[in-house]
């Protein structure tokens, strides 16, 4: 994400992932919030070696299928949004990119659908 200013210092974690689940990149609070299990040297790891059961065989049906996960966490007092979505270069599969997305305690919920 070098190559990606605005990314480096996104207040959200980024992690992105081939097809296979190796590690390609990660933002400063990736790294940040990864920093005890090695920071920027996750870089070229697998996740699925990051990831204890039944967390494991979820990612791997994700990696398999390219599909989108989405849900909220609470983890230290601290509400995330994870957002796993498939990424790709010219409509072909390249695997995976994770958003981890701090909340507000309370998030306002608006509907704009056109009456």
């Amino acid at each position: 994400m070098q190559d990606i200013p605005w990314a480096q210092e996104f207040p959200g974690s980024i992690t992105v992932c081939d097809a296979a689940g190796v590690i390609l990149d990660l933002n400063d609070r990736a790294a940040e919030t990864f920093a005890k299990d090695g920071g920027r040297e996750l870089v070229g790891k697998n996740l699925l070696d990051c990831h204890p059961e039944p967390s494991r065989t979820k990612l791997h049906g994700l990696l398999a299928s390219g599909q989108l996960n989405a849900y909220t966490i609470a983890k230290g007092g601290q509400k995330k949004l994870i957002y796993q979505a498939p990424w790709y270069v010219d409509g072909e599969y390249r695997g995976l990119v994770e958003f981890a997305l701090p909340l507000p305690d309370q998030l306002p919920h608006f509907v704009r659908d056109s009456a």
